[in-house]
């Protein structure tokens, strides 16, 4: 496998400080021609922003070849994290998706050669249209972000992957190319957002282009707009790859939407639509000059690093310190302070450390701590030849070490030092989290920190050192490393934990008619047990029971089991519970780990909330068979009503374990993805047919592994409900999906989430009846959302409503909805 072209940048995205990239340590030295090509970006001065609107929107290829053969420094602005999307590889939805998505555009940059940056903006699904997109999002709040990166990256150019036509494409998708449109013309103009100011200065690009297509063809340039051809087909023989092989590889890294791609082979072409700022001919970085030549000194280094270029010893990269070091001699003497020269002081010592063969490491002997514990920490520095360095100091958490070493020959320096967490020190929570959101944004107290991809380290040690008689000081992550008997090595971020975490046993707990309900809740303990009280917010001490309580002072746990004695209140309500020790400290924090061997593992510290619902609704108790999909928390809910639910695997699925069951449930894209399911097609209809009762939940259209998934034909489509208040009108009111054995009204599709549901059916056989007709404002109304038949002496149902969204959220009405769909079996 070739080397990623700029994977020095990987440390920069993931642990960068402050708003630029600070200059983090580099585990692995580059190839000679990796060099070459960095000091080519050294020599280049050239700034492009990337605007879209989610996590993928991106076109790869073009930010591949503006960085790797423009050279110039490419950002791309998401202004999502994808939070709203489904997911391929898992059931985590919502934030944590998000967080997966932000990983995974980290990778892609990581890989293309890129910068990331994200608004504060919160993908609530599927959008029709910019003026829907805007009524969710604060306008103004987005513009300020859009406006703050363009002011902190300071591009020459702005290209949007859409243009500003409503109705061809995603509300998200639109919206992003109008608010660029809009903070071309305002970031510099100081009467725009003047609050910046305290930390950045007006900055105006020079044009704003649209990323050229056409649907299904090639882009059709217009005759009265200017335009640009780049030759993105091309193959870098630095790289030993081409930007289309680039690209691809990038775009392979949103494995959660399922978007592996193959590279084309041979020329192909992307095209920059002219849409505003000065006039140009030939190229679009037409009069844009070079920032070198403006700085005092500025020749100078530009001569010496051409000259560097010329005489490079790629046999022999170490013979190239000398020149290097008078390089990072000369622009160290230039003055100003901005931010895209300290990026180049940055990248040069990232050069020499290169060419030396620099290999460092920080590393603790345990991936999670929590403040006021004790770790320890281990420092390793090693240098292949024989141009060493002399180590001076390490400051790490507010002290510093000396140290007396050099360091060359191939012996590596180690350092081992027991480290204390402060026990003020903040747990590594995201954040974009740390507050609750509000008007589908998330809240940023720091003014600072919006546009940035991720936090942060959570612990790191700036290395004091010389080489030669120059001073260089590189800041280390913290990190834990480990060796997998199957991948070997494996790295991880080092974490920091709240002392006491909460995790309880469900997130909907259901109050069915009179009945009481149990809650479950586990406090894990990073130091010694502590004594204390368990309470819920919103509950007084007449509304529970603790029933029972266990002490695991071998694992550092408390169990307790609480029943909840039906307290009166509203049909859904939210509660927190908390744990006060003796000493006033009240932890009310959860801890959730989302793991995925593609990206980090990432820890986030949500309250251990959960909803309380009351449901006057009937129900048996059965046991159903769940053939999962995509992944989804389905299964979960049904359990906490009182079912029991198998899950059927490859090895439990077939004709003979399908009987067993009054009730089959599809999960979420089972029939994209889930091939031994599409293998068993027949025998789920000859299930049907015996008496069986079988849901089937939404699927894409593509990729289909089969499409015979109903007793008579349906045809998906991309059909969908976006708005979550938007009417819904019941046609077969005597239907007994609606009345079996709890009675639907218009008032259960009240409180719905995000959407109503996605992807339906757009055509289907006559013998299917439509019980329910919903419609988005502006649009016709659809019946595709269900679809209900007998068939034979059994039950068949489709729907494309987001069950996988509603149920989890502990939506009323659409719970009541999808047990009559259960029950249908009982009818």
């Amino acid at each position: 496998m070739k080397p990623s072209p700029t994977r020095l940048l990987s440390f920069v995205f993931l642990f960068f400080l402050g708003f630029f990239p600070g200059f983090c340590s580099i585990t692995n030295a580059q190839s000679s021609s990796e060099i070459y090509h960095e000091l080519l970006k050294l020599r280049e001065t050239k700034r492009v922003l990337y605007l879209a609107a989610h996590p993928d929107d991106e076109n790869t290829r073009l930010i591949a070849y503006l960085a790797n053969s423009v050279h110039a420094e490419v950002g791309y602005l998401s202004l999502t994290r994808g939070d709203g999307g489904q997911n391929l590889i898992g059931k985590e939805l919502g934030i944590e998706l998000g967080m997966i998505r932000t990983q995974e555009l980290l990778k892609a940059r990581e890989t293309d050669g890129g910068w990331q940056f994200f608004s504060r903006a919160i993908d609530f699904g599927y959008s029709r249209n910019p003026d829907e997109t805007l009524s969710n999002w604060d306008r103004n709040k987005l513009l300020s972000d859009l406006v703050w990166v363009i002011r902190n990256f300071q591009p020459d150019l702005l290209i949007t992957r859409f243009n500003t036509s409503p109705g061809t494409t995603h509300g998200h998708h639109t919206t992003s190319a109008i608010l660029a449109g809009e903070a071309f013309e305002l970031a510099g103009n100081p009467d725009a957002f003047p609050g910046q100011l305290k930390w950045v200065k007006p900055w105006s690009p020079k044009r704003i282009f649209w990323n050229a297509y056409n649907w299904g063809g090639q882009y059709e340039p217009k005759p009265d707009i200017p335009y640009h051809t780049f030759p993105v087909g091309e193959f870098n023989f630095l790289l030993g790859t081409s930007y289309s092989q680039i690209a691809a590889d990038s775009r392979t890294m949103h494995k959660s939407q399922g978007f592996g791609s193959t590279a084309s082979i041979g020329e192909s072409s992307d095209f920059l639509e002219f849409v505003a700022g000065a006039p140009f001919e030939n190229d679009p970085f037409e009069g844009i000059p070079d920032r070198w030549l403006g700085l005092e000194g500025g020749t100078a280094f530009v001569n010496k690093v051409e000259a560097l270029l010329d005489a490079f010893d790629f046999a022999n990269p170490i013979n190239n310190l000398p020149h290097l070091l008078e390089i990072r001699a000369q622009l160290n003497q230039v003055q100003e302070r901005l931010p895209w020269v300290k990026e180049k002081q940055d990248q040069v010592d990232r050069i020499i450390l290169d060419v030396l063969g620099w290999k460092a490491l920080f590393l603790a002997n345990k991936e999670l701590s929590f403040p006021s514990d004790q770790i320890q920490g281990k420092l390793i520095v090693n240098l292949p030849g024989d141009r060493g360095v002399r180590l001076e100091k390490f400051e790490v958490l507010d002290t510093a070490y000396e140290l007396a070493g050099r360091v060359a020959d191939n012996q590596p320096f180690e350092w081992e030092q027991e480290l204390q967490i402060p026990a003020s020190h903040p747990v590594s929570q995201p954040y974009w989290l740390k507050s609750p959101p509000r008007e589908s944004l998330y809240v940023v107290e720091s003014q600072e920190m919006i546009g940035k991809p991720f936090n942060d380290p959570a612990v790191s040690g700036k290395l004091h050192f010389r080489i030669e008689n120059q001073r260089f000081e590189v800041n280390i992550p913290l990190q834990y490393r480990y060796n997998d008997q199957v991948n070997g090595e494996i790295i991880q971020p080092f974490t920091v934990v709240p002392k006491i975490s909460l995790s309880i046993d469900q997130e909907n707990v259901f109050l069915l008619g009179e009945q009481e309900a149990q809650l479950g809740v586990t406090l894990s303990f990073e130091g010694d047990l502590e004594e204390g009280t368990l309470g819920i917010s919103g509950l007084g001490s007449e509304d529970y029971v603790v029933e029972e309580r266990l002490e695991d002072a071998a694992n550092n746990r408390l169990y307790f089991s609480l029943r909840l004695t039906n307290p009166n209140g509203e049909a859904r309500s939210s509660h927190t519970v908390f744990y006060k020790t003796g000493d006033g400290t009240v932890y009310q924090q959860g801890k959730k780990r989302i793991v995925h061997p593609h990206i980090p593992n990432l820890t986030y510290f949500p309250e251990a909330s959960f909803n309380l619902i009351r449901l006057n609704m009937d129900m048996r108790n059965q046991t159903i068979g769940y053939i999962p999909g995509a992944g989804d928390d389905i299964p979960e809910v049904l359990r906490n009503l009182g079912y029991t639910v198998e899950i059927l695997e490859d090895s439990n699925m077939g004709p003979g374990t399908f009987r067993n069951y009054s009730t089959l449930i599809v999960g979420i894209r089972a029939f994209n993805v889930n091939q031994n399911l599409a293998n068993q097609t027949a025998a789920l209809m000859d299930y049907v047919k015996n008496g069986g009762n079988l849901i089937v939940q939404y699927n894409t259209s593509s990729p289909l592994l089969s499409r015979d998934f109903g007793p008579y034909p349906l045809e998906l489509s991309r059909d969908r409900i976006t708005v979550e208040e938007s009417p819904v009108k019941i046609l077969l009111e005597e239907h007994p999906v609606l009345n079996f054995p709890n009675e639907i009204s218009e008032s259960d599709f009240e409180g719905w989430v995000q959407e109503r549901g996605l992807y339906f059916p757009g055509n289907w056989d006559d013998r299917y009846q439509t019980p329910l007709e919903m419609q988005d404002p502006n649009e016709p109304p659809t019946r595709g959302s269900l679809l209900v038949t007998r068939y034979g002496s059994g039950h068949y149902s489709y729907s494309g409503i987001s069950w996988f969204r509603l149920l989890p959220a502990g939506v009323p009405g659409a719970i009541k909805l999808f047990v009559n769909l259960i029950e249908q079996g009982n009818e």
